[in-house]
């Protein structure tokens, strides 16, 4: 049963109610999509990726991505950059903000940009400069580092194992392993194996990441590998309902009208923390597009909300859109 791998998990001197995670993705973890999700019980709720460098320069954009809710505890920070000693000014920084528990380094993003820089996943092509990155980072933090990696840069550069021994050994509190490459990006299909590899390498507490979208997918990762823990991304995009199902052991339905109130709390959510209305709605578009896929005859309001600029036009064409389909239901 799903329920007996559902435990809480210690993350250095954290204390973590349950091993399920919502993972960091930038441009989808902000302050209202975490809102919501924590409504249905992950353990942890990570912030969109910081730049360090940008931190280290005062950008405001940068200070309001690593902002935490004041229910959101213990809490979790996603930094990221490829200079250890603009990563020790960050974490140095950190360590006077109370209201952060866990700091977690990327070492897995697979965008261009970031790897073009050497950051993220382009690490991952020198595993000299991790090494000297995760010694200087857990030298300086008084909180727990954590790490977030990938299988490997492509199939010829395999590195999950050798970061997470790295990790180990400068004394990394828990590392997260995506199951795949930088090349793969996110297609095909997730490793296992790797996950099992680096769960059978290490003692500190792995979790696994990759294609868990439901309650068999979320047994399967944790029967497989061993993991101590999950980390949620896609699956929980358009549908936090996937925290309740895993913790619940049960796959989740909500009805047309509980989906329709989640939808219209989150454009709440989105209003009390984006100052310009505009901006909210244009943030809010892929969220309501992930909400009502594979819900009937959805293209035609999502097309047009995609055209509408005033949020309360959004608000009474999602409301009209349900209307509609609670009448099919009932005839």
């Amino acid at each position: 049963m799903l329920k007996n791998y559902i435990k809480k998990i210690k993350i250095g001197n954290i204390e973590v109610e349950n091993n399920v995670f919502l993972a960091p993705m930038a441009g989808v973890t902000d302050i209202p999509f975490r809102k919501i999700c924590r409504k249905f019980g992950p353990g942890l709720t990570y912030t969109e990726m910081a730049s360090t460098k940008a931190m280290e320069f005062g950008s405001d954009k940068t200070e309001k991505i690593i902002q935490i809710m004041s229910d959101e505890r213990p809490s979790i920070v996603q930094i990221f950059g490829s200079d250890k000693d603009t990563i020790r000014k960050t974490i140095e920084k950190l360590n006077q903000q109370e209201d952060i528990d866990i700091i977690d380094i990327n070492m897995g993003c697979p965008a261009p940009k970031l790897v073009k820089n050497g950051d993220g996943a382009g690490l991952l092509l020198d595993l000299k400069k991790v090494e000297e990155i995760i010694k200087e980072a857990t030298s300086v933090s008084k909180k727990p580092i954590t790490v977030k990696t990938r299988k490997g840069f492509n199939d010829d550069i395999i590195t999950a194992v050798e970061v997470a021994k790295i990790c180990e050994k400068y004394g990394v509190a828990m590392i997260t392993i995506h199951g795949r490459t930088r090349e793969q990006y996110y297609s095909g299909v997730a490793d296992l194996d790797i996950i099992k590899k680096v769960k059978e390498s290490v003692k500190i507490p792995v979790i696994g990441n990759g294609d868990i979208t439901d309650v068999e997918s979320a047994k399967k990762m944790f029967e497989y590998t061993g993991c101590d823990g999950i980390m949620i991304a896609r699956g929980a995009q358009g549908n936090p309902w996937i925290f309740k199902s895993i913790l619940d052991g049960k796959d989740y339905v909500p009805s047309y009208e509980e989906r329709l109130q989640i939808i219209l709390e989150h454009i709440k959510y989105e209003l009390e923390n984006e100052e310009n209305k505009k901006n909210a709605v244009f943030k809010m578009r892929k969220h309501i597009a992930w909400y009502l896929k594979s819900l009937p005859n959805s293209t035609y309001v999502k097309d047009k909300i995609n055209r509408e600029e005033d949020i309360e036009k959004v608000i009474q064409l999602l409301k009209e859109y349900f209307k509609l389909l609670e009448e099919k239901r009932d005839k």
